[in-house]
């Protein structure tokens, strides 16, 4: 499913249609890419201390626009798959990662 709205994305920066919210991100430029993204986390977190069903359409909205950074900036999803491929596995303990107080 990501993969399929991955490259329908890029095939809408490729082949604009016109009234698409996508080609409308991809228009605007990168600074309203990540304006987008930036407001879709924040919704996350709080839809996060509301209901599940809240989160889910967060999320979701928040996964789309990052798909659309990533085309905005020609990264592939295959890349972000592998890196995660090569996280898999790895062990992690909370003294590998700072303090949130830290951050």
């Amino acid at each position: 499913m990501l993969n399929d709205l991955y490259e329908e994305i890029k095939k809408r920066k490729e082949q604009p249609k016109e009234g698409s919210y996508t080609n409308y991100l991809f228009e605007k430029g990168l600074d309203k890419i990540l304006k987008k993204v930036g407001e879709e986390t924040t919704e996350v977190i709080i839809a996060s201390k509301n209901n599940n069903q809240e989160l889910v359409n967060e999320v979701a909205d928040l996964t789309y626009h990052l798909l659309v950074l990533l085309a905005e900036k020609n990264v592939s999803l295959s890349s972000v798959q592998a890196e995660l491929e090569r996280r898999e596995g790895k062990l992690s303990t909370t003294r590998d990662r700072k303090e949130i107080d830290e951050l």
